[in-house]
C-alpha cells in the first residue's frame, strides 16, 4: 500500500469528519466546547489514525493504529447516540455510514493480522 488516500476506510471517514462537521455546527453554542468538539475529534481521529498506521513501519504498529480508529469510531457512535437521545441531531444516516466504515475497520485489521 503506498498512501492512506488509496484506502476506503480512510476516503469513507474522511466524508464522515465532513458529514460531522456540517451537523455538529447546527448544535447550540454552549456545547461547541462540549460533546460537539468531542464528536469532532473522535470522528477525525478515525482517517487520522489510519494515515498513521500507513506511514508506521511495521505491520504490528500499522495493526495497533488500525485498532486505535476503530476504538475512535466506538467513541464516535456513543457520542453521537447521546446526541440524538438530547435531540440535537438525527443521526441514523451517520451511523449507518458509521456502521460500515466499522465493518470495513474490522475487516481490514483482520487481513493485517494475517500478513
Amino acid at each position: 500500500m503506498s498512501t492512506h488516500k488509496e484506502l476506503d476506510i480512510w476516503k469513507l471517514s474522511i466524508n464522515l469528519v465532513t458529514k460531522i462537521y456540517q451537523c455538529t455546527s447546527n448544535f447550540p453554542k454552549y456545547e461547541q466546547f462540549g460533546i460537539a468538539s468531542q464528536i469532532q475529534r473522535s470522528a477525525v481521529s478515525i482517517p487520522s489514525n489510519i494515515a498513521e498506521g500507513v506511514a508506521r513501519s511495521s505491520i504490528k504498529e500499522y495493526r495497533r493504529f488500525v485498532s486505535i480508529a476503530l476504538g475512535s469510531a466506538a467513541e464516535l457512535e456513543t457520542l453521537l447516540i447521546i446526541a440524538q437521545n438530547i435531540s440535537y441531531l438525527n443521526s441514523n444516516e451517520i451511523l449507518k455510514e458509521l456502521s460500515i466504515i466499522q465493518s470495513k475497520i474490522v475487516a481490514f485489521r483482520k487481513y493485517l493480522q494475517s500478513k
